[in-house]
């Protein structure tokens, strides 16, 4: 298991353990070790990626150029013009006889040559650069008129330069001219900068700029660092590509996915509805350029481990926003556009869309199990979709699992309609979403216990626990909102005969352009931090086991408000031979717990821990990224009855080695 912690957050760990326990009778947790019961689903604990907070472009997506092809409505947002008192020139955004019809518009800069003269983007909120680290840029260049050179720079965050290379001799039709750039320092707020000597007219576009360095060191690919947090969870599934945005804010701005395939340059650029959405939070340079499509989620699944599950609109705009529907005698491109991505992800390369994904680069299948029809819809106009949509998959591919949705709220009325009718069409999958203060994850871990066995099985597709309310920017990423999350999925992983996946939402935040918080993992130009929620989902994900054991604690106190002082569950792994236990205290007291593994033997003494605590208020920070972390250590005396005592404000995985 891979874990980031500092000394200080190791040694505040080891003070925790000294903490004296509680003078109360110790709580006893017994485990059912010979009685296994719910067999646990291999991809149960996954992630949920959603293009928010500048989650794709500007995040995941390592293109470092913003508006690079200038379609953005303000067709020079993101862009200023470089014109010194002495210049002479002109900048003008163009569109006829354009490189890419899809994307029809371009610069043009004309100079007089009196002095350099040119453009400059700034990026997503900075480029972050770093020293000894190799940076390729591209563009589509047509020379116009005349003989002028073209330098590319890189300026840092106080002007200063960080490196340049010179073009020349520009071709009189498009061509695409390259060049890398190895800035002398490290930036976090770096711009580039194309500037023309000489006089004579250019035209620019799809400018580019691309870390060499990115995820599997694709070129034009992922940010590595942002990838490689992901794949050390070791997630079960990735859900994507989003939620609110799967719908669009009205239908012609949902998301396509056969608009995110093929050449980026051919890729129809989409204003994101969280560019909008908030009054208190306006992001109007936030759009989608697709760089980050269909093929590259399935693509990232893969590279993880992880089952993909993509969600499509099934005729619905966002019910937050214009609730516009398509009319039910007009659904069929919707569903065949369901039908296609099943043949993309699954389909034979002498299919149509098996043999567009094998042109892509992967001629075996993707292994499409799941697959989202609408996000978070509610309504009756929702079930006559899901039916017409669930009748035309299941006839073609009975063996997709769908997932259907049961609206933004766990108990509400909308939330019991849809159980209703999608328990009669006996649905697949019912996804549920929460997002509530900590308190009502503490209190709802027994929500599954008396869910119907035979009924429709459950994604807990979206939820976190807000330490302020929801949608308040006041939200923070601390450590009681984690272990409130840890004691609910112990319920959820106690339920897992009916719960059969779970993701925390949403993934990603850039720290300088975010709508919503909290989120799990936040980021900058350069730098990258997990939050105590992403250690909590790690730490299910990398100790998941096959089959939930019974658990029975005794000697707890409950409050008024149902929240106990202390939560377990037990699983088993078959492969290493371990009971592996998870242990929330969410108390002020340390907890000493008598533990009795019944039906065990051959138990080995020492036993591997996993202790994430701290304060309840704490958080992660750039500066203090490892603040709150998982401390691994050993104890000695497990056995089949031991007394354990679990530090206050605390999640231990403990794993024994027994038959």
């Amino acid at each position: 298991m891979k874990f980031i912690g500092s000394l200080s957050t190791v040694l505040a760990g080891a003070l925790w353990l000294i903490v004296p326990v509680t003078d109360a009778a110790p709580i006893t947790l017994t485990i059912q070790a010979d009685k296994p019961g719910a067999q646990i689903n291999p991809a149960m604990w996954g992630i949920f990626f959603e293009d928010i907070n500048f989650g794709a472009d500007g995040g995941l997506y390592a293109e470092m150029v913003k508006n690079r092809s200038f379609e953005f409505p303000d067709p020079l947002m993101g862009w200023i013009k470089i014109s010194p008192s002495l210049a002479q020139g002109e900048l003008l955004v163009r569109s006829d006889d354009p490189f890419d019809t899809n994307n029809p518009h371009y610069a043009r800069l004309v100079s007089e040559g009196t002095a350099p003269f040119g453009l400059s983007n700034e990026g997503f909120r900075g480029m972050g650069v770093r020293k000894g680290e190799t940076y390729n840029f591209s563009a589509q260049i047509r020379g116009v008129d005349g003989s002028p050179a073209l330098r590319v720079q890189l300026y840092g965050g106080d002007g200063s330069l960080l490196d340049e290379v010179k073009l020349r001799n520009f071709s009189s039709g498009w061509q695409k001219y390259m060049a890398t750039l190895h800035p002398k320092d490290t930036d976090a707020k770096a711009r580039l900068a194309i500037v023309m000597d000489g006089k004579g007219i250019v035209d620019v576009d799809m400018v580019s700029l691309f870390p060499e360095h990115t995820w599997k060191d694709r070129p034009g690919g992922l940010r590595a660092d942002m990838a490689q947090s992901l794949a050390d969870m070791h997630p079960g599934f990735l859900r994507f590509p989003g939620g609110c945005i799967v719908e669009g804010s009205v239908l012609a701005r949902r998301y396509q996915w056969k608009n995110t395939l093929g050449p980026v340059e051919d890729r129809h650029l989409l204003i994101d509805r969280w560019n909008y959405e908030f009054q208190h939070r306006p992001t109007p340079d936030y759009f989608q350029s697709f760089g980050l499509g269909f093929y590259e989620y399935f693509q990232l699944c893969e590279d993880i481990g992880a089952e993909p599950l993509p969600i499509l609109n099934c005729g619905m705009a966002c019910q937050f926003n214009s609730g516009e529907l398509c009319p039910m005698d007009q659904l069929q491109p919707y569903i065949q556009d369901a039908l296609d991505l099943i043949e993309f992800a699954n389909g034979d390369t002498n299919t149509t869309w098996g043999a567009k994904r094998a042109a892509l680069g992967h001629p075996e299948p993707f292994h499409m199990k799941l697959l989202g029809v609408g996000n978070e819809q509610w309504g009756q106009q929702y079930i006559d979709r899901y039916t017409k949509f669930a009748g035309a998959l299941k006839a073609k591919y009975p063996d997709i699992q769908l997932v259907s949705a049961a609206g933004p709220d766990p108990g509400d009325q909308r939330f019991q309609f849809a159980w209703s009718k999608l328990r009669a069409l006996h649905a697949d999958i019912i996804d549920e979403h929460c997002y509530a203060r900590p308190e009502w994850f503490f209190a709802n871990t027994h929500r599954y216990d008396n869910y119907d066995r035979n009924g429709p099985k459950v994604f807990m597709g979206e939820y976190a626990a807000q330490s302020d309310k929801v949608v308040s920017v006041k939200n923070r990423n601390t450590l009681e909102c984690a272990l409130a999350e840890a004691a609910y999925m112990t319920g959820l992983e106690r339920n897992a005969d009916v719960v059969r996946m779970a993701s925390y939402a949403p993934l990603f935040a850039n720290t300088e352009a975010w709508q919503w918080t909290p989120d799990m993992i936040w980021v900058n130009s350069l730098n990258i931090y997990e939050t105590p929620d992403y250690y909590v989902q790690q730490l299910f994900c990398l100790n998941r086991g096959d089959e939930v054991l019974p658990a029975q604690l005794n000697g707890l106190e409950t409050s008024s408000s149902g929240i106990q002082n202390l939560y377990a569950g037990a699983v088993r792994d078959e492969h290493s031979g371990e009971i592996i236990l998870k242990i929330v205290n969410p108390d002020d007291a340390a907890q000493n717990v008598h533990i009795n593994l019944a039906g065990a033997h051959d138990i080995s003494p020492e036993a591997t821990q996993f202790v994430l605590s701290g304060n309840p208020n704490d958080e992660n920070s750039m500066d203090q990224p490892g603040r709150i972390a998982p401390v691994e250590s050993k104890i000695d005396n497990a056995a089949s009855d031991f007394s354990c005592d679990f530090p206050p404000h605390s999640f231990t995985v403990l794993r024994i080695k027994a038959q």
